[in-house]
């Protein structure tokens, strides 16, 4: 009978084992909830669309009444930031215009005690990337080329990814986003045409505005 000792293996196997099975058990999990994350409107942006305090319609306002998107976002022009509206602009129509409607609670709140209504951001990039907006306006870049048509939302919605390689997209090829300046709030300006007329008269408005955009790092990485 053959008597050579079963070989034995070092006691850090054990807890290999353990550590194997572990492994076995989580990954999936972990991938599972990446992916779910990665999933998210609110990950994505595209989709994504608070209930604001205050249930304001953009489809009435400026698709119904025309109201222009600088009357309220006044700095869009000037800022990198386009500004949201202190209550005073609201109250500017509403001290005459449906005073007492219920759905003007928390504005006539905030305009008596001065306090600001929490509006909550839609378009939020990360704190890493620098955009200017009036930058953009300046070119001819027009509001619905990065947040659709808002004036037939009755709730702001986000319809464009906002990442590097969308905005990438734009600034390699700018052409076919551009329109005239005085038609850059106008949500429904449109170009007669297939998209080699809009690319033709997007070039135009290139050399007219000297439009050279940077894909540089730096451009929006500051």
């Amino acid at each position: 009978m053959d008597s050579t000792p079963l070989p034995s293996f070092p006691r850090w196997t054990n807890k290999a084992v353990v550590a194997v099975l572990l492994g076995l058990l989580t990954v999936p999990v972990y991938f599972g909830l990446l992916l779910a994350y990665g999933a998210d409107p609110t990950t994505l942006n595209v989709g994504y669309a608070p209930v604001q305090p205050v249930p304001y319609s953009h489809a009435l306002h400026v698709g119904k009444l025309g109201l222009d998107c600088r009357y309220c976002h006044t700095t869009v022009e000037r800022a990198a930031m386009a500004a949201l509206p202190p209550t005073e602009v609201c109250m500017n129509c509403h001290k005459a215009i449906l005073p007492d409607s219920p759905k003007l609670g928390e504005v006539q709140q905030s305009y008596v005690e001065g306090t600001p209504i929490p509006w909550i951001k839609v378009h939020d990039l990360a704190d890493y990337v620098y955009f200017d907006h009036s930058a953009h306006l300046s070119v001819g870049v027009g509001c619905f080329e990065c947040h659709g048509p808002v004036n037939q939302m009755e709730r702001v919605q986000t319809v464009e990814p906002l990442n590097m390689a969308w905005c990438l997209k734009c600034h390699r090829n700018p052409a076919p986003y551009l329109r005239p300046r005085d038609q850059v709030t106008n949500m429904d300006w449109q170009l007669s045409g297939g998209p080699a007329i809009r690319a033709d008269f997007g070039k135009k408005l290139m050399q007219n505005y000297r439009v050279h955009p940077s894909t540089d790092c730096l451009t929006c990485h500051r």
